[in-house]
């Protein structure tokens, strides 16, 4: 019974509760809100934003920290434009890997640079963001990239599964959705079910004592940033795939969005815990949260204070449950 009971009031519990009551709030307030082309419309376009979470979940978790993902993906994304813009016949691909390749390749290199000089993963990963958004900005002067190969422009409008709204306009499960459960799948397997994972963990809970333990550091650390940067490329793919354009400053800015996904999921700032369900329910809160505020035509600096307040009292509830877990150990 008590193993119930703490099912119903675990913290991944208290994320449906709130997804449920903010649905409800706003279908009240708009009842065209609740229906399932709305619903499947914020998972298509929060795709990319899940994958940039479950990413930033592994940095996390084994207690470091990254900022640059935007930018590292933003990189990887003007690559792979400009390639199918000069290089049309390139098959698909070498045009799909570049982005994740992209991305390993400068994540691996923060790792590698927050290992070697003992330095806060901050400080490092701000320094590298703004010496990849610097030459970016120097590269392509602000030049947007657009016009790509008809197989790029059609591939995002597939529908895994698909009906016809009231209009005759067909809706359904995007392969962009699809993409980001994929992601989220295997990032759950490694986590729960192997080697990787479990030293993940246990490095974000006390590093000294991994160490100690036989953990070689460098290693798990570039596991997890490169994870990052392979997840933050894909994510640049498919932010292009929705938007159909490159620009060299718009994902710049996410970094605060995708935090607070993964913090209010449940993930400790300061490692050691952290689930791929609950980013994907952070991620999916944050959406609704932001469709919502849109349906109701919210000024949009409103969307930057309701953020900030569900993050807050997600926090609260967080270090609640740890308190509890604490006195019962």
């Amino acid at each position: 019974m008590s193993k119930v009971k703490s099912i119903f009031t675990s913290s991944n519990a208290f994320l449906v509760y709130l997804l449920v009551v903010m649905i409800l709030i706003v279908t009240i307030i708009n009842p065209n809100f609740l229906s399932a082309e709305n619903f499947l419309t914020i998972l298509r376009s929060s795709a990319y934003s899940g994958i940039f979470a479950i990413g930033f979940l592994f940095v996390l978790i084994c207690g470091g920290l990254d900022v640059s993902f935007a930018a590292v993906a933003t990189v990887g994304q003007y690559i792979a434009g400009k390639v199918m813009i000069n290089a049309p016949g390139t098959p698909w691909i070498f045009v799909v890997l570049i982005p994740p390749l992209v991305g390993v390749l400068l994540a691996g290199f923060n790792a590698f640079m927050i290992y070697k000089l003992n330095a806060p993963p901050l400080i490092i990963t701000i320094a590298i963001q703004n010496i990849v958004f610097g030459v970016l900005q120097f590269v392509t002067q602000g030049r947007w990239l657009s016009n790509f190969p008809k197989w790029f422009n059609e591939f995002p409008l597939k529908l895994v599964v698909s009906t016809e709204n009231s209009n005759g306009v067909l809706y359904g499960l995007s392969v962009l959705t699809v993409i980001w459960f994929a992601v989220a799948a295997i990032a759950d397997f490694i986590l729960k079910k192997t080697v990787y994972g479990r030293r993940l963990y246990a490095m974000g809970g006390n590093i000294e004592a991994a160490r100690r333990g036989g953990i070689d550091i460098l290693k798990y650390q570039m596991f997890a940033y490169g994870f990052l940067g392979f997840c933050s490329g894909l994510a640049g793919l498919v932010h292009t795939m929705v938007t159909q354009t490159v620009a060299p400053n718009t994902l710049i800015g996410n970094e605060f969005y995708t935090i607070a996904a993964v913090v209010l999921g449940g993930a400790n700032i300061f490692g050691g815990s952290g689930s791929v369900f609950g980013t994907v329910m952070g991620v999916i809160i944050m959406a609704v949260l932001t469709n919502a505020l849109t349906i109701m035509r919210v000024p949009a600096y409103w969307h930057q204070v309701f953020t900030g307040g569900i993050l807050i009292a997600s926090m609260a509830v967080t270090a609640a449950h740890a308190r509890r877990a604490y006195k019962k150990g």
